[in-house]
């Protein structure tokens, strides 16, 4: 993944420590029910499609982006899939880094796909039952999540699903 200017900005004063970054992952979906994976340029391994959102950029506009800067597809996003705080990463240089990842469902709409940059080192059209392996589990379960028809999945900590339901509060008249 490379690193957008903005980020350099900030680790020239913050140095190492942790930065709380806004990333989307894109499940791209074709017409005959394929999704688009990459082989990324850094571990060789095949992943989803994703990124960190630009200042000012809203979520959805960022898949997009990053979906056709990496495979040369174009893509609407449909429908948000799962949102989820990702553990904590800390890169080779010493740079700490947590992501809270906005997952879309994503239709192809235009475009071949072909390696478009250069984080990936091939970019392909998999069936859902026919996935590269090894494929990391989060990519996979974030697959799964968007061929099913299901609502958006986040995590209620068990502390607030347990509060009581709290009554709506009005206001005295004056």
């Amino acid at each position: 993944m490379t690193t957008p200017d903005f980020i350099r900005t900030l680790r020239a004063s913050a140095g190492h420590q942790l930065l709380l970054l806004p990333g989307v992952t894109a499940i791209v979906v074709d017409d005959e029910g394929r999704v688009l994976l990459g082989r990324r340029a850094d571990t060789g391994r095949w992943s989803v499609i994703g990124g960190i959102a630009e200042p000012g950029e809203q979520p959805a506009e960022t898949a997009a982006r990053e979906v056709f800067e990496e495979t040369a597809v174009r893509c609407v996003p449909e429908r948000v899939v799962l949102v989820e705080m990702l553990p904590p990463i800390t890169y080779p240089n010493g740079d700490v880094c947590q992501f809270q990842d906005i997952t879309f469902r994503c239709r192809a709409t235009g475009g071949r796909a072909r390696v478009n940059d250069n984080e990936s080192l091939e970019v392909a059209w998999f069936a859902p039952d026919a996935l590269p392996e090894p494929l990391e589990s989060f990519a996979v379960d974030r697959i799964r999540r968007a061929l099913r028809d299901e609502p958006t999945w986040f995590s209620v900590p068990e502390a607030t699903a347990a509060q009581p339901e709290r009554q709506p509060q009005t206001a005295p008249r004056a």
